[in-house]
């Protein structure tokens, strides 16, 4: 009868160490919000029009790059599913292949914070990038073409993007 309480507690430890991060599994805030408008207002980067064209608009007015760093826009070329490209805004660094995005509208009508993007690229390069897809739960299949990473000419830290995401979306529904 002892064994029971005891092999009850060990399965219960291992059942709930899946919860693990629960931003990987969240579906995110449900607002009817494009990813522009949100990375604009999160960013700062003051850039209108299509995503992919936030790519080309940035030459000559934001600095443009290839590694990722917190508070740049992330831009993905058109692919099938994304016919106008897709923005977000680098909210975490973790390694140099891994970095967290908050973006809107990844999942549709919704804003996730902290969703892990990992660079597939052969070269390591950020040319390529796999995306966390939170209504399964694991690093989605497909590939993904990256022009870049756009700089934001404010420096911030993780805390601040997190904690600056409510008044982006309010900005952003407003605008």
């Amino acid at each position: 009868m002892r064994r029971f309480p005891l092999i009850f507690g060990v399965l219960l430890v291992l059942v709930l160490s899946g919860c693990g991060d629960v931003s990987q599994r969240d579906v995110g805030l449900p607002v009817s919000l494009e990813c522009v408008p949100f990375a604009r207002a999160l960013s700062g980067i003051d850039l209108r029009g299509n995503a992919v064209d936030w790519w080309w608009q940035a030459s000559g007015r934001y600095a443009r790059g290839k590694v990722p760093a917190i508070g740049a826009v992330m831009v993905l070329a058109p692919a099938p599913g994304l016919p106008r490209g897709h923005v977000s805004v680098v909210s975490q660094v973790m390694s140099p292949r891994e970095i967290l995005v908050t973006q809107a509208n990844w999942v549709h009508h919704r804003v996730t914070t902290d969703q892990l993007v990992v660079d597939v690229s052969t070269y390591g390069d950020w040319s390529l990038v796999r995306v966390w897809w939170p209504p399964t739960g694991t690093l989605g299949m497909t590939g993904y073409a990256v022009l870049g990473f756009i700089y934001s000419a404010y420096t911030t830290d993780h805390e601040r993007i997190v904690q600056s995401v409510p008044g982006a979306v309010r900005f952003a529904r407003n605008e």
